[in-house]
């Protein structure tokens, strides 16, 4: 059993049948009594985000949850495969489990996927990737005097808005958790 007040985001616990990921944490006390602590959860098997409250000294099931690093290797329809890069074992994960994390994956990138009783249920990417632009629109002159963004498309088929000044060929880094340009690599 855990503590509720053990759990931080990206934490994992189990209620039932479903293994929950902690997305946002928080304690609130006002006055007097015992204080709450309000969680958004996510269900890693449907995906769905609930809020759920507890009192201080509530416990929860501890899920058996671990990670282990992979390699993308590639995408057949909707099932994409990886590689472990100790055992070289190949496997298959759906596109149903990885939800929106799928469209940052590109051929070779590492990953830690999050593993409960060898089923997989989703995958950590890293801050921020890095892409080539496959292609975009011109960049105007003129333009240049308040914040201004294009669409590019990388080379993984990711759709991005991207300032006036970035053109084709050229590398950005993406963040993975909003999906947006940070700045250009050189």
């Amino acid at each position: 059993m855990l503590n509720v007040t053990e759990l931080r985001n990206n934490t994992f616990y189990k209620e039932g049948n479903n293994i929950l990921q902690v997305v946002t944490y928080e304690h609130v006390k006002m006055g007097r009594g015992s204080g709450t602590i309000k969680l958004k959860v996510r269900n890693v098997r449907t995906g769905s985000v609930v809020e759920k409250t507890f009192i201080t000294g509530a416990r929860v099931d501890e899920a058996n949850v671990s990670k282990k690093k992979a390699q993308f290797l590639y995408k057949d329809g909707d099932n994409f495969s990886f590689m472990d890069p100790i055992s070289f074992e190949q496997f298959t994960i759906s596109s149903q489990v990885l939800g929106d994390q799928a469209k940052y994956l590109r051929d070779g990138i590492e990953v830690t996927l999050v593993v409960s009783d060898e089923e997989a249920l989703g995958l950590e990417l890293p801050a921020s990737l890095t892409y080539t632009v496959a292609e975009t629109g011109p960049g105007e002159k003129g333009n240049s005097v308040s914040n201004v963004f294009k669409e590019a498309v990388l080379d993984n088929g990711l759709v991005v808005k991207v300032p006036m000044f970035i053109g084709n060929g050229e590398k950005i880094k993406v963040d993975t958790r909003s999906g947006e340009y940070i700045e250009r690599v050189k």
